[in-house]
């Protein structure tokens, strides 16, 4: 049973269960993956305001405690939809304190999945990555990236600043109103795609949660779009169930 960790992006967690779904295959109701999503957003802190030293409390405990919860419904597998939970403070403490409960359960990767599918994809890609001030300062992508020597494209200062305000302004950005999506969050987040491409990117990353709820398309300015919410929900269903895999 695949178990998902909601919550860090309500609707993100949604997004994942209905890749999954679409990523199965399936004749019939039956034939789908059992799944359980445990969303309690209230329960886990913002992961981008503990990295910056804008909150205090480590969410990784919290994602450890629900984790604890999937097993106890029996979960064999498990991942957090979240980029930003995959910085090292908090993904490796999550690791640490499943290991400590002697949890019995394999822990995906999201950002190490969707790199793996970048190298295995693209010929000497140029990366452009976009998301939030906390995972573009922790380095999460550009690391990642780095072990298998592919070249990283990042926004400039202002562009960058466009695409946080875009995901967290309380006006317009996406976790403020997610549905729909604000014109001008979906326009500015298309605006640098088009200027990371003038930097020389090749391949987009949508490093964010919220992204790949915003931009739904496969290619955007003539550069193929990777969405790591379809490519971890190919990722658990590999795990659990291969010969239900899409092609």
């Amino acid at each position: 049973m695949i178990g998902i960790v909601g919550g860090a992006g309500p609707l993100v967690g949604l997004d994942i269960v209905k890749k999954i779904i679409e990523e199965t295959i399936a004749a019939k109701d039956e034939d789908h993956i059992p799944l359980i999503l445990h969303s309690q957003p209230g329960r886990i802190a913002n992961c981008t305001q503990f990295l910056t030293g804008d909150g205090s409390i480590n969410p990784a405990h919290a994602i450890a405690d629900t984790i604890a919860e999937l097993v106890g419904l029996g979960t064999t597998v498990a991942a957090v939809p979240c980029n930003t939970a995959h910085a090292a403070p908090i993904f490796d403490v999550v690791r640490t304190l499943i290991q400590s409960k002697g949890l019995s359960i394999k822990l995906l990767n999201l950002v190490e999945e969707t790199v793996q599918y970048i190298a295995s994809h693209y010929d000497n890609p140029a990366v452009g990555v976009l998301s939030s001030n906390g995972t573009r300062d922790t380095g999460l992508y550009k690391k990642s990236l780095a072990i298998h020597s592919l070249n990283v494209v990042e926004p400039v200062d202002d562009w960058q600043q466009k695409i946080h305000q875009a995901i967290y302004d309380e006006q317009y950005g996406i976790k403020s109103h997610a549905s729909p999506i604000t014109n001008r969050a979906k326009e500015e987040l298309i605006a640098a795609i088009h200027e990371m491409k003038k930097e020389g990117a090749t391949v987009i990353v949508l490093g964010c949660t919220e992204l790949p709820l915003a931009l739904r398309e496969k290619e955007i300015a003539g550069l193929p779009i990777v969405d790591p919410h379809r490519v971890l929900a190919r990722a658990l269903i590999r795990t659990v169930a291969p010969q239900k895999l899409q092609k």
